[in-house]
């Protein structure tokens, strides 16, 4: 047999072999294995970024880095961090960045920003027999928040005259807290509490009128001198254009398009 039919035959094979197995040209094409890493640092806050039934990461922010670091060369790893030491790991190097639903608004001097890519809102949410209707109903209640979080901020320096602010290390506390009945009120982003709800049938109330309005972002060190974040600011505004993060965020959200109204932030 002459060589070129040799090779024919392999390659006929190996059609033969790829269409049984169900595996695509587009298989090979998407392999990063050999690209350089980013370290993405993050917790588990559903549905930004939280561990799937395979124990793999997913989520909102995980499908944007993968996609957006993929067009700059790189491939993700995405870490579990301790949320409250997450500037001293950038800091040291740990990690590369930040990318955990992470607010931009009071935090713009403390990091270096890729964003926002995202706009999302703080919002109390309470029991849906609660009689809190409004912020000012929040007057002597007791309201639960994930600590170092936005909404600690807000509600520790705004004018709500609680009752107490409990502030706890994990996100999924204060969501125990609301339902057992320790606390009258949470403060979170609304995604997260719109997912707790569909995840585990909750029966939450989200108050009409927002604690604020913030971009969402991707945190860099300030003193990170490669680039990299400012090549991440222009993908992720590529992805806005061309309807990647749209497709995206659909995956995990009604209406997607509203979370994509991020040009009225003066950041």
């Amino acid at each position: 047999m002459k060589a070129s039919k040799i090779i024919k035959s392999l390659l006929s094979l190996c059609l033969l072999v790829c269409i049984l197995s169900g595996c695509k040209t587009s298989d090979v094409e998407s392999d990063t294995s050999n690209l350089p890493v980013i370290t993405l640092g993050s917790d588990n806050y559903p549905p930004y970024n939280y561990l799937n039934e395979d124990g793999n990461p997913t989520g909102i922010d995980v499908d944007l880095a993968t996609e957006a670091f993929k067009r700059l060369g790189y491939r993700v790893k995405v870490v579990q961090i301790d949320w409250e030491k997450n500037k001293e790991l950038l800091e040291s190097g740990k990690i590369d960045c930040i990318m955990a639903c992470f607010s931009m608004e009071g935090r713009l001097d403390d990091y270096k920003w890729a964003g926002p890519y995202i706009a999302s809102q703080q919002v109390i949410a309470v029991n849906s027999d609660s009689d809190i209707y409004t912020l000012n109903d929040l007057e002597g209640k007791n309201v639960a928040v994930q600590s170092t979080t936005k909404p600690e901020g807000i509600l520790l320096n705004g004018n709500y005259n609680l009752g107490n602010l409990i502030s706890l290390n994990h996100r999924e506390l204060i969501f125990t807290f609301l339902q057992k009945g320790y606390v009258d009120a949470i403060g979170a982003h609304e995604e997260s509490i719109i997912q707790y709800m569909k995840d585990y049938d909750a029966d939450f109330r989200i108050l009409e009128e927002p604690l604020m309005r913030v971009g969402i972002g991707v945190a860099f060190s300030k003193n990170d001198k490669r680039g990299i974040c400012e090549k991440l600011d222009k993908t992720l505004k590529e992805m806005r254009k061309d309807g990647t993060s749209k497709k995206i965020i659909g995956k995990y959200l009604s209406h997607p398009e509203k979370y994509l109204e991020v040009d009225d932030f003066a950041y």
